[in-house]
């Protein structure tokens, strides 16, 4: 059975940090792109960050120099590194795991919320 399950969000100070980890079980790891997923209350549900199976990293334009995406193969984890946060970064985020190989083997966790608020 596949699972992704997040950790890291809450409650954190506008110009805060968090760091939110995604670990992943019943896949192989290593041959998925990780990415994290954003949805504000009424909003869409946008690509936050991306890692493919070789380290290449892509981020929204909005949160570029603020936001770092990482993964640890051997932990099956993706890590996201929230710094100089801001008010609009609240949402829920998500980690999505896609099987490079196999667009259809694609997978989602169950979401964190992440909420900036003085």
């Amino acid at each position: 059975q596949v699972q992704l399950v997040e950790s890291g969000g809450g409650l954190v100070q506008p110009g805060g940090s968090v760091r939110l980890s995604c670990a992943a079980s019943g896949i192989i790891f290593t041959i998925y792109t990780v990415r994290w997923y954003r949805q504000a209350p009424g909003k869409q549900r946008e690509l936050v960050a991306g890692s493919t199976i070789n380290g290449d990293t892509n981020y929204a334009d909005s949160v570029k120099g603020r936001f770092t995406i990482s993964r640890d193969n051997a932990k099956s984890t993706v890590y996201l590194q929230m710094n100089s946060l801001k008010p609009e970064d609240t949402a829920v985020y998500y980690c999505n795991a896609r099987n490079t190989y196999a667009s259809q083997r694609d997978y989602w966790g169950q979401g964190t919320q992440v909420t900036v608020s003085s």
